[in-house]
């Protein structure tokens, strides 16, 4: 039997950027979290500090292009605190896996008050976000 590679990324946990100065009122906090694969299994650990208010996800997501936003595809295990941990894993599709391998995943952390919904708007890959990160090799 030939043994499983495995890759690793990294996550740097910044502030997601808000469409204007009102919304970005309540972002704060950083954090960094690593993701292991084996075969399409990705595993994540990180961690987190400094949020605004208690966190409430910690999502996947897919991006529609390197550095653009997109839909989440997996919940991961969040504490509901200012600062603490994320853990997950998650098999992934064949797309996934490509689109990890094009810099196209993002892990993203919302709380209870991120960046306030655009009036009118429900963006739920947006509202209540606070940190965000590309896994990169």
């Amino acid at each position: 039997a030939s043994a499983q590679t495995s890759d690793k990324y990294t996550v740097r946990l910044g502030m997601v950027p808000a469409a204007n100065a009102a919304q970005q009122g309540p972002v704060a906090g950083k954090g960094s979290a690593s993701a292991l694969l084996s075969a399409n299994r990705l595993t994540v650990n990180g961690s987190f500090e400094g949020l605004p208010s208690p966190a409430t996800a910690a999502r996947l997501h897919y991006g529609i292009a390197k550095g653009a936003r997109g839909k989440a595809f997996a919940d991961l295990t969040i504490s509901k605190a200012t600062s603490g941990t994320i853990s997950g894993a998650v098999t992934l599709t064949p797309e996934q896996l490509e689109g990890l391998k094009q810099g196209r995943l993002y892990l993203q952390v919302h709380s209870e008050r991120g960046i306030a919904p655009e009036q009118g708007k429900a963006q739920p890959e947006v509202d209540n976000s606070n940190l965000w990160g590309w896994l990169l090799k």
